[in-house]
């Protein structure tokens, strides 16, 4: 999952929704950095893991410029729409199936601090971040959210649902706008949002807290943790470096589509 080389073709779908290229003004001054070159410095960071600091300088583009870049598109809403165009082509194709979600959750430490983080309960208390993943029965990444570590699964079931489910064209007909079923582990273990799931129209199949192994629920919750696996391939998102959550909110919106390209490209296959 660590390809640090950009598809040619993951930019062709990315340019669609980046804002135009500046010329330089009429008196003169240093060109800017082309889309094109500053995406490929943003796949190598998000691929290889290392600092801004660190981006060779024969990539032709700084690493302050590519996060700028990051922020910036984060900010107009650019990787959101990549996002739901891969989704959209996924669909198209018949490998995307929003009838179930999967919901679980990572954590990574947090170096430095910043928005959205927390004392990990797991990591001797370190700041850290918590991904809230959801996906659908084939392990497509469907929407992330992102908290502080020590925030309780739990509160994150009900947003990602309600207000990260993906709408999704690409087909004749009405996209979905909530899943028929939703699986997850015995940390999401709430009566309350069982009871507004059912009142939502959604099956929540949620293993509970103390319950004997063996209810067959891991036979569909495993392509989640199949899918954080891959998320964390992206090295960049083992660890936090960056304090702004715009910065890290785009870098995971970013991930999936990395995943989902490659999902769509036949590059990792579908848990079918």
């Amino acid at each position: 999952m660590s390809d640090a080389r950009m598809p040619q073709e993951y930019y062709e779908i990315v340019t669609h929704h980046l804002p135009a290229e500046q010329p330089v003004g009429p008196d003169g001054g240093r060109p800017r950095v082309k889309n094109e070159i500053a995406l490929r410095v943003i796949w190598y960071v998000l691929s290889t893991g290392i600092r801004w600091r660190d981006v060779p300088p024969a990539m032709g583009c700084s690493g302050e410029t590519a996060r700028t870049r990051l922020r910036d598109w984060e900010e107009l809403g650019v990787w959101d729409r990549v996002h739901v165009d891969l989704l959209r082509l996924l669909r198209r194709d018949g490998k995307l199936e929003q009838d179930t979600a999967i919901i679980d959750s990572a954590q990574v430490r947090a170096f430095g601090g910043g928005d959205q983080t927390g004392p990990s309960p797991v990591d001797r208390r370190k700041p850290g971040t918590k991904y809230t993943l959801m996906v659908d029965r084939n392990g497509v990444p469907l929407a992330v959210r992102i908290a502080g570590a020590n925030r309780s699964d739990h509160r994150e079931i009900l947003p990602i649902i309600q207000e990260d489910f993906p709408e999704v064209g690409g087909k004749p007909g009405r996209p979905r706008t909530r899943p028929d079923e939703v699986y997850a582990d015995a940390g999401y273990d709430s009566e309350t949002t069982r009871e507004v799931l059912r009142c939502l129209g959604i099956e929540p199949f949620i293993r509970k807290r103390g319950a004997e192994h063996g209810s067959g629920l891991g036979r569909v919750r495993w392509v989640v943790e199949r899918s954080l696996a891959w998320l964390q391939g992206l090295r960049r998102l083992r660890l936090r470096y960056d304090r702004s959550e715009t910065v890290i909110h785009g870098w995971a919106t970013v991930a999936m589509s990395v995943i989902n390209f490659r999902l769509w490209h036949n590059e990792i296959q579908l848990a079918r």
